[in-house]
């Protein structure tokens, strides 16, 4: 017997209250793509302080009358999530069939209720895909209407800090390129970004952060390269070669037209968000005869913990 579908306004306005906290997630859940790589702070709305600890103590030689005044001190980094909005009116029939049509093609039955959930989930992860795209190249403009305006994201805050001097080639976390990243010498130039990085930071698990094009690129002049050793038993490659496996090479989405390449440890990497907080909203309205509003209020953003030459060294890519 073939399944009607007959939820309602009423329906989804019951299921938006009840799955509301799951619901302000999804758009984080969404973005995994990425997000996977960073390390989560819930809970945020408005400012919190990250920073790192310096100075330093050490043994020396037993003496009961020295005592160390060193100072340890934090140098402290601000992770701001603003809080965005969205109204987005749809077709309720026209949801619901694209929702039920992909899940009962897994054989899942549905009740009504099931698929209003899993309407109200389809909508709130159409959000997460622009997080998804955006969470390097936004830019926060208070009069804007799109996920890049809602926050500062990674790529912006980098050319602010080059700009104010904190990060730079004297600190020890910035290099200027100076050749084009192509098939014949990808390899090279990613290898000469890590190895310019502080010894501390080569020291531990890191990630790589790239365009899509320079990780094909990387491919195949690896390929070109050690395409016959007998070690390299495949194509596509996950870590960068010499670094014992500790640095993984991430493409993402959002790093296309970046003329950035990020090395630094996943949990340097951090992205605020609400986690359903009472201030987040979901809700469904009608005010329209046939069309009902989506309608979402939910915070977000991000920031490095520390930009220190231990936790972050940033590569600018040659201009053509």
């Amino acid at each position: 017997m073939a399944y009607q579908i007959n939820i309602t306004d009423a329906d989804l306005k019951k299921s938006a209250v009840n799955y509301r906290k799951d619901l302000l997630v999804m758009p984080v859940i969404a973005a995994e793509a990425t997000l996977q790589h960073m390390t989560p702070r819930p809970g945020i709305a408005g400012r919190e302080v990250l920073g790192q600890l310096s100075g330093g103590i050490e043994l020396g030689p037993y003496d009961p009358n020295r005592v160390d005044d060193s100072g340890v001190k934090i140098e402290p980094r601000t992770l701001e999530t603003f809080l965005g909005s969205v109204v987005k009116k749809f077709d309720l029939n026209s949801v619901a069939k694209t929702v039920y049509g992909s899940l009962t093609t897994q054989g899942e039955a549905l009740a009504s209720t099931d698929l209003s959930m899993q309407v109200l989930y389809y909508l709130a992860l159409q959000l997460g895909q622009n997080l998804n795209k955006h969470i390097w190249d936004a830019k926060r403009n208070d009069s804007g209407t799109t996920t890049v305006d809602l926050f500062d994201g990674f790529d912006t805050i980098t050319a602010k800090e080059i700009t104010a001097g904190g990060i730079a080639t004297g600190k020890g976390n910035f290099m200027q390129l100076d050749t084009t990243i192509d098939n014949s010498n990808a390899t090279d130039i990613l290898m000469s970004i890590y190895e310019s990085a502080d010894d501390n930071l080569q020291g531990v698990p890191t990630k790589m952060y790239i365009p899509f094009n320079v990780y094909r690129a990387y491919n195949k002049d690896y390929l070109a390269s050690f395409g016959n050793v007998v070690y390299n038993q495949q194509y596509k490659k996950t870590f960068l070669e010499g670094t014992d496996n500790l640095c993984e090479l991430v493409p993402l989405v959002g790093k296309k037209g970046s003329q950035f390449i990020h090395l630094s440890t996943k949990s340097n990497m951090v992205y605020g968000y609400g986690d359903g907080m009472d201030s987040e909203k979901i809700a469904i309205e009608k005010h329209h005869e046939f069309l009902l509003s989506f309608v979402a209020t939910m915070f977000f953003g991000c920031q490095f913990e520390t930009i220190s030459k231990e936790r972050l060294m940033v590569a600018k890519l040659a201009t053509v």
